[in-house]
């Protein structure tokens, strides 16, 4: 049992030691410091990281990922029966699955989740026009309709962001206060900016299988889980080296020497993790030409942008293919537009769209650092080449907002970790924030979700990131690394972009 104490510590642990919540004697409570505040504890909404990581442990799916990232059951009894057309799903559902409001969960809540995701969630949205009907064929049995053969709907139903939650049937609106659901752990107390406190849920009944990933058994070893938002990635550094963390997210790469030489904490490298990303407006802007998108493309230094956002080449690589060597989809279409770092071929694109000065307006965030040195190495080159660009730089949560109105920027700057499912990527869907609508592309796009052959799907992905580059829907940047940390004695952090700690202790 660990506790919290004033005397020795930082003022930083002073500080928090004032806002959060002590532990009692004898109970085990993991203190995670996360990048920022969960601006929603409605996965629905939220297509965030961080959103994730955190609901993940209060509600559920019907599918999730093992730890080879094949769907599985969760909600749901098993994987479900699929007609030879690919057009029914026919889902079995868990009796005896108590939600935490203490009502039981049949088809009917799973009906009511489902038909709210196609409303409210960009994933869900983009698929909405694709399915026929959700309906209760039986209490605990749902039967899903496609009006189309949608090959990625599984991994769509099994991903937590933007996540195809259940919820109780009574609770169902556009907007939900009061979040319910039937994960391992439950919501204590939300103290907005300080921390978040989930307890066990006591009524909580895991799947029986071994642990792989996030399937199989949920063991609810933690007492109490703690999110507490650190935005300065230097202090979630300070806060776990001191022993005030049990576990950190998303550490500084220059970070790591001093991690794996500390008595207290343990580096944790997922390798390879995700990809940078330029997200580019099509709904309004100057992006809306395409002129203009070529240039920012030709003049973008994606070499001097990798170093000086990790400084160390063991923690990124310069590769311009949408997924990493020895990975299914990897593909070399397009990939000669990738780092042309050619300031003179984007001042010709800037001259001959007409380009009048307007400011290039890239919104970004501190509290991941390498989005904000990214950002500032491309303005030198973009400003070389002959762009005006206007920095926006805000706290994690405030970007999650302002992207939402395609009247506040041009770009924004995010990440994504490579997902085993390209449809999963919701950057490629018309509905997405980004918006774009190529007819070309939407064709491919149609094309690949309704393929089920994984070498005709192979060959339509290639022609998918043919046109990212061709049209220039959104830039990667290149592929990198991710560090966070762990204290010394914690075990059953499984290695995954959104980790979860309901396996996780500290002996």
């Amino acid at each position: 049992m660990k506790h919290l104490a004033v005397k020795g510590k930082s003022l930083f642990a002073a500080l928090l030691v004032s806002t959060v919540m002590v532990a009692p004697l004898g109970a085990q409570t993991l203190d995670i410091a996360i990048v920022g505040e969960a601006d929603t504890f409605d996965p629905m909404l939220s297509t965030k990281d961080v959103v994730s990581m955190v609901t993940q442990n209060f509600v559920e799916t019907l599918f999730t990922f093992d730890a080879n990232w094949a769907v599985a059951p969760l909600l749901a009894t098993q994987l479900p029966e699929i007609s030879d057309d690919g057009l029914t799903y026919t889902i079995g559902i868990r009796e005896g699955i108590t939600f935490q409001d203490g009502s039981t969960m049949d088809s009917a809540d799973v009906v009511a989740s489902l038909n709210r995701w196609t409303k409210v969630a960009t994933r869900g949205k983009g698929v909405a026009d694709k399915i026929a009907s959700i309906e209760a064929t039986g209490p605990y049995e749902v039967t899903v309709k496609m009006s189309e053969a949608y090959s990625p709907l599984l991994s769509l139903l099994a991903f937590s962001n933007s996540a195809a939650v259940v919820y109780p049937e009574e609770i169902i609106a556009d907007t939900i206060e009061n979040i319910i659901g039937t994960g391992p752990y439950q919501i204590a107390e939300h103290v907005p900016d300080q921390y978040l406190q989930l307890t066990r849920f006591k009524n909580y009944v895991s799947r029986t299988e071994p642990s792989s990933g996030a399937a199989g058994a949920r063991k609810q070893l933690p007492d109490e889980i703690r999110f507490i938002p650190v935005p300065d990635p230097n202090t979630r550094v300070e806060g776990l080296l001191s022993g005030q963390f049990d576990f950190a997210d998303a550490l500084p790469a220059e970070s790591f020497a001093r991690i794996e030489a500390n008595d207290n904490a343990e580096p944790q490298l997922l390798r390879p993790f995700g990809w940078p990303i330029w997200a580019i407006n099509h709904k309004a802007g100057l992006l809306t030409n395409l002129q203009f998108r070529q240039a920012l493309q030709a003049a973008l230094p994606i070499d001097d942008m990798l170093f000086a956002a990790f400084g160390d080449d063991n923690f990124f690589v310069v590769d311009g293919p949408l997924y990493p060597e020895g990975w299914f989809w990897r593909s070399d279409a397009g990939i000669e537009l990738y780092n042309q770092n050619d300031k003179n071929r984007a001042s010709e694109l800037l001259k001959s769209g007409g380009y009048d000065g307007t400011p290039l307006r890239i919104l970004t965030s501190r509290q991941f650092e390498f989005h904000f040195k990214m950002a500032e190495v491309a303005k030198l080159a973009l400003e070389q080449a002959g762009f005006a660009v206007e920095m926006d730089v805000v706290d994690w949560a405030t970007l999650g907002q302002r992207r939402n109105d395609p009247a506040l920027w041009d770009i924004y700057i995010t990440h994504s970790p490579f997902l085993p499912e390209p449809a999963l990527t919701s950057m490629y869907a018309p509905t997405s924030r980004l918006g774009w609508k190529e007819p070309k592309k939407d064709a491919i796009l149609t094309a690949f979700t309704t393929e089920t052959d994984p070498a005709k799907r192979k060959e339509l992905f290639a022609q998918l990131q043919q046109i990212v580059f061709d049209d220039v829907g959104f830039i990667k940047i290149g592929g990198f690394n991710s560090l966070s940390g762990y204290r010394k004695g914690l075990t059953g952090i499984s290695p995954t972009p959104w980790p979860f700690f309901w396996n996780a202790s500290v002996n």
